[in-house]
């Protein structure tokens, strides 16, 4: 699977169209009305609910003064790439509007620092896991449906183990998420042992936050940062819940976030000892 996403691609297109337009010194409704948009067409141009075509954005880079050259033809290559299909699309029949845009995210995504409450996280879940959460949190879904979910789940899974830049992973698990049994005996105990060998991944870090903790940092839920940078300053904080999902960008909603996340890795279990852990639950399961 490429390390490829046009969701990467767009957002990184309007964050430079954005610049260039303010750097002209122009408004919003100035941009519309020069390409004879409306408004709110304009404003979701901008606000990436709506995309963009390439025509337009040569269009946009005249208007801003862009000369034919290195610049210009590195925002056309993106207008076009945005354009394009990521490898989820195939699985549209299952995948929300709202959650194309993380995996698209994830996908490009340099790493990913997580925290999790009730369950292991995606990226770390057997099929048998997958299966019996959707079972149980998708009571409406039938049998084939499961089958498409857990199928999409399992391909995004590639980005840890690739061979050429895999996602650099950092999670903190609740202890609850460990010890929770999913799925019966034999799966959660499968589940405990792919995280003890996932853990020995080079670019993984794995720690559990324990209950004698008590209250902690995350106590309102949990979240993902992701990074498309080692300088950050492009950083996403990603949150879930049933029906939709928020992303913040602004830099002081993200470094809150971040701070968050250095609270629960200090509060959490070390990588050591959290596989200790996970292996005396799986014990206790056998």
């Amino acid at each position: 699977m490429a390390r490829f996403s046009p969701t990467v691609r767009h957002r990184r297109l309007l964050q430079e169209l954005r610049r260039l337009r303010l750097g002209a010194g122009l408004k919003q409704d100035d941009v519309a009305e020069h390409l004879g948009w409306s408004s709110s067409r304009m404003t979701k141009v901008e606000g990436g609910t709506l995309r963009i075509s390439v025509s337009d954005v040569r269009a946009m880079l005249q208007l801003y003064k862009v000369e034919p050259g290195a610049e210009h033809e590195a925002l056309v290559q993106l207008a076009r790439q945005s354009r394009e299909k990521g490898w989820w699309h195939a699985y549209n029949d299952v995948i929300p509007q709202w959650f194309q845009v993380y995996v698209g995210l994830e996908a490009e995504a340099l790493s990913l620092r997580n925290y999790e409450s009730e369950l292991v996280h995606g990226l770390f879940q057997t099929e048998d896991y997958a299966r019996a959460v959707y079972q149980a949190a998708r009571v409406t879904d039938g049998s084939e449906e499961i089958e498409r979910r857990v199928a999409l789940r399992m391909a995004r899974q590639e980005i840890i183990t690739r061979s050429e830049d895999p996602l650099r992973f950092w999670t903190v698990l609740n202890e609850a998420s460990v010890r929770r049994v999913v799925g019966g005996r034999d799966v959660m105990r499968n589940q405990l042992r792919r995280l003890t060998d996932m853990a020995t991944l080079p670019n993984v870090t794995l720690q559990v936050l324990p209950y004698g903790v008590g209250a902690h940092a995350a106590m309102l839920g949990p979240f993902a940062i992701l990074s498309f940078s080692d300088h950050g300053g492009d950083d996403v904080t990603y949150l879930e819940y049933a029906t939709g999902s928020l992303y913040l960008e602004k830099p002081d909603e993200v470094r809150s976030y971040t701070l968050m996340y250095d609270h629960l890795r200090a509060s959490a279990l070390d990588p050591r000892d959290s596989l200790t852990l996970i292996q005396q639950v799986a014990e206790a399961i056998s």
